[in-house]
């Protein structure tokens, strides 16, 4: 397959990075799979992120390596997350990932889900 190499499309914080590699370890997932990336239609604002780990890629995926973490984004899913930064959430308003997306003209109030 032909993967794209992108570096700099999407950025992932250090405690994100920590907590990917903590799931990983402790649900024995193989250093083998990556964090698949995407956007789908849905959610109140028109868009939704979505995370999942996955041992291959596609034609037309991009991968991005930082930090021992490898991030999985498809075409589409690029296009609307270019620039984006996610990080990780564990403080009074709840835990979880967050993306911080430049390009979202609108979000939802719980974070999940934006439009363009």
């Amino acid at each position: 397959m032909n993967d794209l190499k992108v570096q700099s499309e999407i950025t992932i914080t250090e405690k994100a990075s920590k907590e990917i590699k903590r799931i990983m370890q402790e649900n024995k997932i193989s250093a083998d799979f990556g964090l698949r990336v995407g956007v789908k239609g849905g959610g109140c604002s028109g868009l939704t992120y979505s995370l999942g780990f996955d041992s291959a890629t596609r034609e037309g995926d991009s991968v991005i390596e930082t930090d021992g973490v490898k991030l999985i984004i498809d075409g589409k899913s690029l296009f609307y997350l270019s620039g984006t930064e996610l990080d990780f959430s564990d403080g009074l308003n709840g835990k979880g990932f967050v993306f911080d997306n430049p390009n979202a003209t609108k979000t939802c109030g719980c974070g999940e889900s934006f439009g363009v």
